[in-house]
């Protein structure tokens, strides 16, 4: 009878675990690649500026200072849409949310491509592109924040960090391909007496506008509104995230103010700033610091500066999945970060070896944003509902260090005439910023979950 019984019950177990996984494939299959799509959308037209200035430099007159402050003026509008943005997809509607702010910032960036013409009015080129870059930051700012949470109305806090791999090995690989892309526009569009920079932009900005249509269609806000998905499977789902949330509830880590009130909030969005300080100096200069290894030949140095972030794929992947497969957060967070800093001031000792060099740069590229999916699961593993939405958009504030750590490096830069001074302060920032990570407290009970 016993006998019988363990037998009835490891069929049930096997039985769920078969649904488990099915379900789990189906939602990845269903939301991973289109949203991997869009914000890859997202993170070309941010960075397609680099392209687009050494043609439109030359017509509209601006210095390196002038495209440099443009550069950093992109994160000023985060400070605007962060927490709405992650609090309306929590409270409102993901779909909806995510199509409107896809159309505003393609239009934004359509708009770049008419910087200096008639259309944009009297004002002059500079004022214009301040301002285009400005709002650009703005209509994007609360799309990353809101996938986020969007994400956690689907996946369990287990599955989180692996779903989050998939998405954000998206930022490097727009860099690997797009900037390709942007020069090919460059180089090879020219109608109707259009120079190639203001076709990048074009180009570039209609395709968010046709796809936010898109995405009114495609995207689900919730699994209780998926028509793509079998009874059984949606079941299961809305159960598992209805568990999760209920205890969330009974610990009273769910409102906006329990955010508020966390310290772990802050220590994540102080971590999150000295990250973004040093990674965006990273990926602004190293075209630069690998185009001053004249020993090299051309097409090293060219190779040298796309391949880390070929190595930031892998490693976001690889990373995401261990954590997946640990549960570990905390350390698969703050591993990394300290990595980087440890390999960025070896490249400062190994100065005068090229070869070495270029090596420790695609370690720190591969270490530089493995932490992404598993520190991006840490608010909503701690925090429930509203509580995790605004979390996560403090944390997002952190991107105001993109326009600190490029105007630092390159200050740094102009007074000593070389780039080690500046690399010191990268590897400070993310050595701090990893010993602030080892601090992050993920309370017991928000570790255990339970298959079923």
């Amino acid at each position: 009878m016993a006998s019988g019984q363990r037998v009835s019950e490891n069929l049930t177990a096997a039985a769920d675990e078969a649904l488990a996984v099915r379900t789990r494939k189906r939602v990845t299959r269903r939301l991973i690649p289109f949203l991997m799509f869009i914000y890859w959308l997202a993170y070309l037209d941010r960075a397609n500026l680099g392209v687009a200035k050494l043609q439109m430099q030359n017509y509209l007159g601006f210095s390196d200072a002038v495209i440099g402050l443009g550069a950093g003026i992109f994160f000023l509008g985060y400070l605007l849409l962060d927490i709405p943005g992650s609090l309306i997809v929590e409270r409102w509607s993901a779909r909806k949310w995510i199509a409107g702010i896809m159309v505003a910032w393609g239009l934004v960036a359509t708009l770049m491509g008419f910087v200096g013409m008639p259309l944009l009015g009297a004002a002059r080129p500079v004022t214009q592109f301040y301002g285009l870059r400005l709002l650009l930051g703005t209509a994007e700012a609360g799309f990353f924040p809101g996938v986020i949470v969007y994400l956690s109305h689907w996946y369990r806090p287990e599955d989180r960090a692996r779903a989050k791999a998939y998405f954000m090995i998206t930022q490097p690989l727009a860099v690997a391909i797009g900037i390709p892309l942007s020069r090919w526009i460059l180089e090879n569009c020219g109608w109707a007496g259009l120079p190639g920079w203001r076709w990048v932009f074009l180009l570039e900005g209609i395709l968010p506008v046709i796809l936010g249509v898109v995405t009114l269609w495609y995207l689900t806000d919730r699994p209780y509104k998926a028509r793509w998905l079998p009874p059984d499977e949606k079941q299961w789902l809305i159960g598992q995230l209805r568990s999760d949330e209920a205890r969330k509830s009974a610990t009273h880590r769910v409102s906006v103010m329990d955010a508020l009130r966390n310290p772990q909030t802050f220590l994540m969005t102080a971590s999150f700033s000295l990250i973004v300080t040093g990674n965006q100096a990273l990926i602004f200069f190293l075209p630069s610091i690998t185009d001053n290894m004249k020993s090299m030949p051309v097409a090293i140095r060219t190779l040298g500066a796309g391949l880390p972030y070929a190595c930031s794929a892998l490693g976001i992947l690889i990373n995401g999945i261990w954590a997946h497969r640990t549960n570990e957060l905390r350390w698969h967070t703050a591993g990394p970060v300290l990595a980087t800093g440890v390999t960025l001031v070896l490249t400062v000792l190994a100065s005068g070896h090229p070869w070495l060099t270029m090596v420790l740069f695609c370690m720190a590229g591969f270490t530089c944003q493995a932490y992404l999916p598993a520190f991006f699961s840490l608010p909503t593993k701690l925090l429930g509902k509203s509580a995790a939405a605004t979390a996560v958009g403090v944390i997002c504030l952190g991107n105001l260090g993109g326009l600190a750590g490029p105007w630092i490096f390159g200050k740094l830069k102009t007074v000593t005439g070389t780039y080690d001074a500046g690399l010191w302060v990268l590897a400070g920032c993310m050595l701090a910023a990893g010993a602030l990570a080892t601090q992050i407290r993920v309370p017991r009970a928000a570790d255990e979950t339970q298959s079923q």
